[in-house]
Order: structure tokens, then C-alpha cells, then sequence
């Protein structure tokens, strides 16, 4: 890394005159990119000279010198082929980062060639109908109720022995976790391997070797430059040890990693947590490694998680911070915060679209592997004496001695997540039962009773048929049946995700709060998943599939193999036509979902998915059988 560059532009630094001056001290940084977020998370990456941005710097800052159009951005029914203009307005309160491309160096200045990029949002017709935009209208909405219900109750305040005059403002903090799987490029490890060394725990927390040491600390020493704090690097459950080759290199690495950094406010840490993404997959990349944000890249190994952090708190005028959700006596929250898990929980239905909106972070969604499955949160066996339950969806993080640190954990979001939806629907539903409380009087007690109800008591706000807290190991202490029963039936595929959204109209107004989500926004975001969804299936789990289904071959000689063998085998076969083979008289299971969707039946092609899953993992499951009771094997 060059020495003397910059790497963040704070927000006192956007102005005229202060861009200017330090664009002519950094001849290095030869390209401006203006950074929008669509509805499903894709950022735009415009390479503009940086001498057109001097030039025209005004019109940029004031949000009217940049166009896109619609088939730049997922905006369905919103920017059409026939009316496809998007303008591009320039953020001026969140950070700027400068983008360094470490494999071109500028002969000049013998630096790296970097891309300022700021962030904006994007309008269509003149309203704003971006990510970052729902997600800056979510905060001010949340704010701006908050304040409105502390002045017309102000008792509601005193149990933080404050008044409203006393407040300057409402702070939202958030943060996120990456993990990632990193590997030397076309190198490929059974996964019989992999789980093996996750159930041993053989990888969790061990040392980290070679170039993956180098790339991850180099990863780190980058985020510090920038200023976001890193707080840790380490191995996840996941992986295999690697392996050196002849010339002593370190090779054959698979293997889970996690980088955690510091919280910010909510729209800079998703503006953080993207920019991060980017300069990971890059510094592993430029020491010959391949990174995948994947939320399941393999079956039968741990996912990827990208668990979000969820904060409240009041900054006063005096300079001194209340946490929000943190207890003013004896108790696991406050009021505060009991209707905010509340919420969370009573909407959840419809937040998860916007958090697991891929078929693959769905699969990641699956009992034994640490991701969560049932709506349900834990706030531990007593005040006194935190836990951590890493089987539930939504957990509390509080440490008694240290009220601000008090917040709550949203374990199903992954890597491909779009942060900025998942925040802003988040804390939506959130507000929602935060009013419940405070509009009604709720007692702490009162608000514990209801969280804790058992499944089939009535309720003033949660649903009767539902429990929502458990303190038990909702995978080993439940059945699969008490568990949809008690916390409700997960979704298996994206359109059975997406139904919520019909489903639960009186949810869906918990997230309209204001006009922050409108029927055209949920529309379009709606049908850009879809799209990606029918997409993913017919053009890549399809492929993916029939390669795997093709690499299942006979292995057994007819001289050595038992009966046992040729029926394992027959068994096999069987069922690699019944999935991927057409006759005259059958179609098979990939024929069949390609069907459902040019007709346009999703619901078909949701339940030949679910099957085609099911009938992979059996499949992989007979042949694994099959290998194993082989003594010579043809090759």
C-alpha cells in the first residue's frame, strides 16, 4: 500500500473548495464515481475523469449533472424502457471512500490510480425510489415519531430521568458481521471433509496460515486506513486445513472467515458494510484468492451470515447518551425496548423478504447450522446474568455493566442481503410496537408477560396463536412440528417468502409508515426478485445440478461388485433420470420447473423447487452410500 494517499472524505470536506484543494493535492485519484443503490442491492460504478468533475464540480454537489437510465438499475415499473431517466443526487451527509486500484499505478505519482466514489440517491420523475433513500426516510421516520410521542408523553422519559428538553436528538447506530468462504481458484474439497471438520470444530477460532493470513490482515490494516474500526478477524466453523505444495506454498485452502468492525448510524453502516464487501473480495483476490459472499456455497457446510446490530439511543444536549432499549432497573429492557423486539418479531413476515430475498440465502436457512429458522428471540435466564442464544432469530446483546451496548442482534441476514432494506424495514417494524408501548402505558412487566406468552394466549398486540420467546435450543428442545406450530411455518422458497406480502396487508402497513415504502416501491422490489429468482433457477441451480448429477458415474466392476452394489447403483440412476432426463413419455423435474416458469406459474415451479432440493440431497446422499461400500473402484 502507497503511503500518503486518502481514503475517506468526511462530510465537512464536501464542499466546493475543500474538494477542489485536495483533488490538486491527490493527482492520483483520476476518476469520480457517483454510487446508487437499486432495489436489490446492486450499486452503480460510473468511471467519470475527475478533470469533468473539476469542471463541472457545482452542478455535481447539487445533485444535476448525472443521468442513468432504467436498464442500468433494477427499478422495474418504475424506470421503463419508455421512460427510463434516472437522476443521480449526490449524498453530502455520508462518507466519501476513494477506491484504489492496486494493479495500475499511476507513472506520475507512483500511486495506485483511485475512484472517488460518492454516493447518491436516485430519482425518477423526481422522487426518490432508491435503497439508500428508503432507508434515510425509515430513520427520519423513526426520529421524528419517537420525538413526537416523547412531547405528548412526556412520562414516558422518565423513567431515563430526563425530560424532552433535554434531548438533542435520536441516534440510530447499526452494524454488521461479514463472513465469506475463501479458496485457492479451482481447487475442490468433498464435502463429507468440510462437515467433518465443522462438527469436530477443527477450524473455529484456529490460527490463520499463508496467504490467507496475508490477505486477511491486509484486509484489516486497509479498514483501519479508512476508519472503519475493525474490531476482529478470525476462522468461522467452516473449513479444512490447507495443504502445501511441492515448491512449500501454501495451497488447497476452503476455509470461513468473519470480519466484525465497529457500528456507525444506520445509512453508514450499509454504506460501510457495501464498500467493505468490495475490499475484501479485492485484497484476497490480489493474493490469488477467490471470495464468495454466497449465503450457502456449499450444502451440508455452514452458510454465511451477516448478522445486523440494531441500536437506539438519545444523545443529549449536555453531550451525555441514553441507550433506549438499555433497563433503568432490575430487568432485561425497557419499555423502549421490549415494543421494539415486539415489533420486530409481530412483522417479521413481512421483513424477511427484504432479508433473504435469494434462493440460496433461503438454503442457508436450515436446522444444524447455527442460521435461524423460527421467529423467535431469547433474552437470556436472568437480568443479572446475560446469555447468548444462537438459535433464534433476533437475540439480545446487553452487558449490565455497560448499558450502551445494549441492543439486539438480527441473525438472519447474509452477505448478499441488501442492508439498507433489511435496516429500513427493521426498524419500521420496530417503531411499530415501540408505539404499541409507550401508546398504551406499558409496564416493563407487562411487556415481559406478553414477549413471554406461551402459543394460544390472547394477547393485547401479539398474535395468539404464536409463542415468541424461548430460552431453549429451539432445534434440539423442539420438534420440526412444535416449531411451525410455535413460531410459524419458514418459507422454503423466494415466492413462498414473497407471499407475506399478501398475506399480512395490516404488517405491510407497518412499513408505509409515512410513505417510506409504497405499493410501487414493495411492487417493483417484488418483481426484481422474482425476476432474479426464475432466473437463478432456469440458468444457474439448473446447470449447477445437471453438472453435479453428471459427475455421479458407475464406479463398480461387474467382476467385483456386490448385488448390494448394482441396486445402490440402479437406485441412483434411477433418480438422476427422474431429475434431469426427458423421454418420450416423462418429462423430467428440470423440463417441468422451466415449464412452470414460462408459464408463469410460480407457485408450480415453488413446489417442484422444494422437490428438486429434496431429491439432490437424497441423491447425494445414495451416491456418498454407493462410494463408501466400494473396495475397488473403476475411474
Amino acid at each position: 500500500m502507497a503511503k500518503n494517499l486518502i481514503y475517506t472524505i468526511p462530510t465537512d470536506k464536501h464542499n466546493k473548495e475543500d474538494l477542489l484543494a485536495l483533488l490538486d493535492s491527490h493527482p492520483e485519484i483520476k476518476f469520480v464515481s457517483i454510487v446508487g443503490i437499486d432495489l436489490s442491492g446492486n450499486d452503480t460504478d460510473e468511471k467519470i475523469p475527475v478533470s469533468l468533475f473539476k469542471d463541472d464540480i457545482e452542478s455535481f454537489l447539487n445533485g444535476t449533472a448525472v443521468q442513468t437510465d432504467g436498464s442500468s438499475v433494477v427499478l422495474p415499473e418504475i424506470a421503463t424502457l419508455n421512460n427510463a431517466k434516472v437522476d443521480m443526487i449526490t449524498d453530502l451527509d455520508a462518507n466519501w471512500f476513494v477506491d484504489y486500484n492496486y494493479e495500475f499505478i499511476d507513472s506520475e505519482t507512483e500511486k495506485p490510480v483511485g475512484t472517488l466514489r460518492i454516493p447518491c440517491f436516485l430519482h425518477h420523475e423526481g422522487v426518490a425510489v432508491d435503497s439508500r433513500h428508503i432507508l434515510k426516510s425509515a430513520v427520519d421516520t423513526f426520529k421524528t415519531t419517537l420525538l413526537d410521542i416523547f412531547a405528548k408523553k412526556p412520562e414516558t422519559l422518565k423513567p431515563f430521568g430526563i425530560t424532552f428538553n433535554d434531548i438533542d436528538q435520536i441516534v440510530i447506530t447499526s452494524a454488521t458481521e461479514l463472513e465469506f468462504w475463501v479458496k485457492t481458484p479451482n481447487d475442490k474439497v468433498e464435502t463429507e471433509e468440510l462437515s467433518t471438520s465443522q462438527i469436530l470444530q477443527e477450524q473455529y477460532w484456529t490460527r490463520t496460515k499463508g496467504v490467507v493470513r496475508t490477505a486477511l490482515e491486509q484486509s484489516l490494516i486497509l479498514m483501519e486506513s479508512y476508519g472503519f474500526e475493525p474490531e476482529m478477524g478470525h476462522k468461522e466453523v467452516g473449513g479444512v486445513k490447507g495443504r502445501f505444495d511441492s515448491s512449500g506454498n501454501f495451497n488447497h485452502v476452503m476455509e470461513q472467515l468473519e470480519i466484525d468492525w465497529k457500528y456507525s448510524d444506520a445509512m453508514q453502516s450499509a454504506d460501510n458494510e457495501l464498500f467493505i464487501r468490495n475490499l475484501v473480495k479485492e485484497t484476497f483476490r490480489r493474493n490469488g484468492l477467490d471470495v464468495t459472499f454466497l449465503a450457502k456455497p456449499i450444502e451440508g457446510v455452514a452458510g454465511s451470515g451477516e448478522h445486523t446490530h440494531l441500536g437506539v439511543s438519545v444523545k443529549l444536549k449536555d453531550g451525555k447518551r441514553i441507550n433506549l432499549f438499555a433497563a433503568t432497573k432490575n430487568d432485561f429492557l425497557s419499555s423502549i425496548g421490549y415494543g421494539a423486539i415486539m415489533g420486530l418479531l409481530k412483522n417479521y413476515e413481512v421483513v424477511n423478504p427484504f432479508v433473504s430475498s435469494t434462493a440460496d440465502s433461503l438454503r442457508r436457512l436450515k436446522p444444524g447450522y447455527e442460521a435461524p429458522v423460527c421467529i423467535v428471540t431469547s433474552l437470556g435466564h436472568s437480568p443479572e446474568v446475560p446469555s447468548r442464544n444462537r438459535t433464534i432469530l433476533a437475540g439480545l446483546v446487553r452487558d449490565p455493566h455497560t448499558p450502551l451496548a445494549t441492543r439486539f442482534e438480527l441473525r438472519a441476514p447474509n452477505p448478499h442481503t441488501n442492508t439498507y432494506l433489511a435496516l429500513s424495514t427493521s426498524y419500521l417494524s420496530m417503531l411499530d410496537g415501540i408505539l404499541y408501548a409507550l401508546e398504551n402505558n406499558k409496564t416493563e412487566e407487562e411487556l415481559l408477560a406478553e414477549l413471554s406468552k406461551k402459543a394460544g394466549e390472547t394477547t393485547d398486540y401479539l398474535e395468539k396463536d404464536r409463542a415468541y420467546r424461548a430460552e431453549e435450543d429451539v432445534f434440539e428442545d423442539f420438534t420440526q412440528e412444535e416449531r411451525d406450530e410455535f413460531f410459524g411455518k419458514a418459507p422454503a422458497t423466494v415466492y413462498e417468502n414473497l407471499l407475506a406480502l399478501d398475506k399480512y396487508p395490516e404488517k405491510v402497513e407497518a412499513l408505509k409508515r409515512n410513505n417510506v415504502f409504497t405499493d410501487k416501491l414493495i411492487n417493483s422490489f417484488r418483481l426484481g426478485v422474482t425476476k432474479r429468482w426464475t432466473t437463478e433457477i432456469t440458468s444457474r441451480v439448473i446447470s449447477e445440478y445437471a453438472s453435479e448429477i453428471r459427475s455421479f458415474k458407475s464406479l463398480h466392476s461387474l467382476d467385483k461388485a456386490l448385488d448390494l452394489d448394482i441396486s445402490n447403483w440402479m437406485a441412483i440412476n434411477d433418480l438422476r433420470h427422474y431429475i434431469m432426463k426427458d423421454s418420450y413419455t416423462n418429462k423430467s423435474l428440470f423440463t417441468k420447473i422451466k415449464e412452470a416458469i414460462v408459464a408463469d406459474d410460480l407457485e408450480a415451479a415453488s413446489n417442484l423447487q422444494i422437490e428438486l432440493d429434496d431429491k439432490m440431497s437424497l441423491l447425494r446422499y445414495l451416491y456418498n452410500s454407493y462410494k463408501k461400500n466400494l473396495l475397488d473402484i473403476d475411474i
